[in-house]
């Protein structure tokens, strides 16, 4: 069976499940809140209880809703989310969630990279690199730490960027297409200087994603992205 239409051509389920996330973006329902029941939903949206059950297990199955036998349906908790096997910027994510991105500049120049760190580059020793560290933030919480070393060969005007405006994936896309990329997940206790900027207390667990990317057979960023262990989690296909 089809599922009913909107003048717009968006499916009536997904309506639904637009109108369910944007309550709880918006901040009316919060975390452990009751969610209208599916029969509450029939008579809203005036549709099949078939249509609104498929909004409702679809937000269950993606972790916006978790329902309790013979309870009712409530707001999960909400967790970051990181797409791993496409790169995709934060702010982007952040956004199709139905959330406010923002992010704050901690630090922007060039520096002399440390041997290990030229290596990782495969540049000479005392090679000149562009460094940044940014806190994103979704609806005002930290949720990511980025800090971010950059191949000036590669992104010359790194350090004349606004990045209240743009995020540094934004830039790189752009003035250093990807070739290909690697990358590291482990857990790590926030260090001194992270948790603070995370909100959360020194040596609290994190999720550290440590990301090469490559472009024109160069070396263009290494990042190490902090994420708060309760709040992230990583995703991926294939």
């Amino acid at each position: 069976m089809e599922e009913p239409i909107t003048q717009d051509s968006t499916p009536i389920f997904q309506r639904i499940k637009d109108y369910l996330v944007g309550e709880i973006a918006s901040g009316r329902w919060k975390e452990g809140d009751l969610v209208p029941s599916e029969q509450a939903l029939v008579r809203q949206f005036g549709v099949s209880r078939m249509t609104v059950n498929r909004a409702v297990r679809e937000l269950t199955a993606e972790q916006v809703l978790t329902r309790r036998q013979g309870s009712g349906t409530y707001v999960a908790p909400q967790k970051y989310q990181a797409t791993l096997v496409e790169i995709r910027n934060i702010a982007d994510e952040i956004r199709a969630r139905g959330r406010a991105h923002r992010s704050h500049l901690r630090l922007l120049r060039a520096e002399i990279a440390t041997d290990e760190l030229a290596a990782e580059f495969e540049l000479g020793p005392g090679a000149t690199l562009y460094h940044s560290i940014i806190v994103h933030f979704e609806n005002d919480v930290p949720v990511q730490v980025e800090d971010r070393w950059v191949n000036p060969a590669c992104a010359p005007h790194y350090l004349d960027q606004d990045f209240s405006a743009i995020t540094p994936n934004e830039h790189l896309m752009a003035a250093a297409p990807l070739q290909g990329a690697s990358y590291t997940i482990e857990a790590q206790p926030a260090p001194g200087e992270v948790a603070p900027m995370l909100a959360i207390g020194a040596g609290q667990p994190c999720l550290v994603l440590h990301r090469r990317t490559t472009s024109g057979g160069r070396v263009a960023s290494v990042a190490t992205m902090w994420h708060p262990g309760h709040l992230a989690r990583f995703t991926g296909s294939v």
